[in-house]
This record gives structure tokens, sequence and C-alpha cells, in this order.
């Protein structure tokens, strides 16, 4: 896997180098290299991951990787300086709040940063495998008591750590799954415990969007992705080919319909949130504003490109 500089452990993340996809392949490869040996796994699910992140605690670890306090200064600022407000329906705004805790969702450093966070994970017997908030740890032996005993304790050191460094884990959605080829034993459930109970456990779980089931069928995964494309596939099938399907016309006019309910909706959602504005710091009215944002748009220019303001 991909190292951050030469600091942080093996930990995947959203680059083009390292995708999904290969680390779905990496747990489904090792999970096929010793199928004889019945491999256990527990799917670790953290609530609101990016939004848990401490603050206090990850300024710590960024002192730990980098020797500039200065670069540390910026990051922070960038991460802290952060504030929101929430609108109701009818217009409604309450106060500006500062957040306190996470890092910003949707950009591009938050993988990394959270990356950053989890880099200390404790050691485990078993072998962990972490794709930015999604962890699983898996282990493989023919004895299931073994296996419980040692998933256990892997959770029991995953939880302690989690509780120190204030991520909150799913204890709902955290479950433990079996991949073996032994139909007699098909329907045993593995008992994993964290905190005095028993994590749930699923035949079929999920992991980065893959639905992952004991004998890596992929059965139902594709069954999913089937009934998604079906609709996809009608509409091509009855729109394909130019001596059957709809004409030239019809083509055009669902094609026009299609694109003008996206372009209004962008539109709508822009002028919400941006709001055009005169040179004297005025608002536009909604139909100027309107008409600013068709030009705008069609001509890929910003607000202060706009000749009219």
């Amino acid at each position: 896997m991909l190292r951050l500089g030469c600091c942080l452990p093996p930990l995947s993340k959203f680059l083009t180098t390292r995708l999904a996809v290969n680390q779905v392949t990496l747990l489904t490869q090792d999970i096929e290299d010793i199928f004889s040996a019945k491999k256990k796994a527990v799917f670790v699910d953290l609530t609101a991951a990016y939004d848990t992140v401490w603050h206090g605690g990850f300024t710590c670890k960024l002192l730990r990787l980098l020797l500039d306090r200065h670069t540390v200064h910026m990051i922070m600022e960038m991460v802290g300086n952060r504030s929101f407000t929430l609108t109701t329906g009818n217009d409604k705004r309450s106060r500006l709040r500062r957040l306190n805790n996470g890092v910003p969702q949707g950009s591009v450093l938050a993988p990394l940063l959270f990356n950053i966070c989890i880099s200390d994970l404790p050691i485990t017997v078993s072998r962990k495998y972490a794709y930015a908030d999604d962890l699983a740890i898996m282990q493989a032996d023919a004895d299931w008591q073994a296996v419980e005993g040692v998933l256990s304790k892997g959770m029991a050191t995953i939880g302690e750590y989690l509780q120190t460094w204030k991520l909150k884990l799913n204890t709902t959605k955290t479950v433990s799954a079996a991949f073996h080829l032994n139909n007699k034993e098909a329907k045993r459930e593995l008992k994993v415990n964290l905190n005095n109970e028993t994590l749930p456990f699923c035949s079929e779980p999920k992991y980065l969007g893959a639905t992952l089931d004991r004998s890596l069928t992929y059965r139902r995964h594709l069954e999913s992705l089937r009934k998604k494309l079906a609709s996809c596939v009608a509409l091509l099938r009855r729109l394909a080919g130019s001596a059957w399907g709809d004409g030239a016309t019809t083509l055009f006019c669902l094609s026009l319909i299609a694109f003008t309910s996206l372009y209004q909706r962008e539109v709508r959602k822009l002028l919400r949130e941006v709001p055009p504005t005169k040179p004297d710091g005025s608002i536009l009215n909604p139909t100027q504003g309107r008409l600013c944002m068709n030009y705008c748009i069609s001509c890929r220019l910003k607000w202060c490109d706009f000749p009219l303001c």
C-alpha cells in the first residue's frame, strides 16, 4: 500500500494509484488465498468519522509528523476556522456557530487528514484493512472459537483506541462475517464480543460498496447492479438505432427536456447559495439574477466578469 511520507503505516486513501476497487481486491484476494482456513472478519463502522475528529488530538499527531510548527498552525487554521448556520424552510436562519470538531468533509485533503488521525492504529494479531474511515480486521483459522477470541481481543484494542481519541464506534453497523466453502457450517454465526456485547453477524456484509458473501460469488452484488442498470438499459434499447426506436424529433425533445430540467435546477441552486451582486454591493432582484446566471453559465464566467453587473 501507499505510504504518507515515511512516517505513517500503510493506509489506503483516495488517490489515483489507490482506489476503492484496489482495496476490495486486496481483501477478497487474501480471503481466496486461504479459503481452507475459513477466514473470519469484522467490518468496523464509525459514526460520522470525519465530523468527530478531535482537534486537540489531531494537533498532537501533526506535531509528531511535521517539524515545522508554522505548517501545523496553517493546517489547524484551515481545519478549525469553520462555522455554520442553519436555515429552515421559511427562510429563518440561526446564529453563526463555530465547529469545534471534524475535518472539512468533501475537500481534497479530508481523506489525507483523516488518515493522519488513524495513522497510529494499535497493533493487533488480526490483519487490518483501512481505507479512510472504512476499517476491517480479519483472522484465518479453522477453529471458530480461536478466531472469535482473537477478533474479540482485536476489537477491544481498537475500541479503546477510538475512545481515547474521541472517535465513535457505531456498534449497530459494525458487523462480523465468515468466509469459507463448508456448506455444513453455512448457517453458523460468528460471535465477536465488544464491551460485553455480541456484535451483529452479517452473512453478506458490504465493504466499500461491494457486497460480499460467504464464498465470494458476488451474486447479491451483481443482482443489485442489474436492477440499477435495468431502467437505463431499457431506455437505451428504446432510443438506440436509426432504423428502430424513436425518431430524431422525439430524441431531440427528450434531450431538451432533460437538459432544461437539469439547467433550471442548477440555476436555482446557485442563486440560493451565491446571490449575484452589483459593484455597489446591492443584490440583484430575482429576474436580473436569473439573467445574470444564464449568461455566466453559458459563458463559464465568474460574477465579477459579468458585463452588466
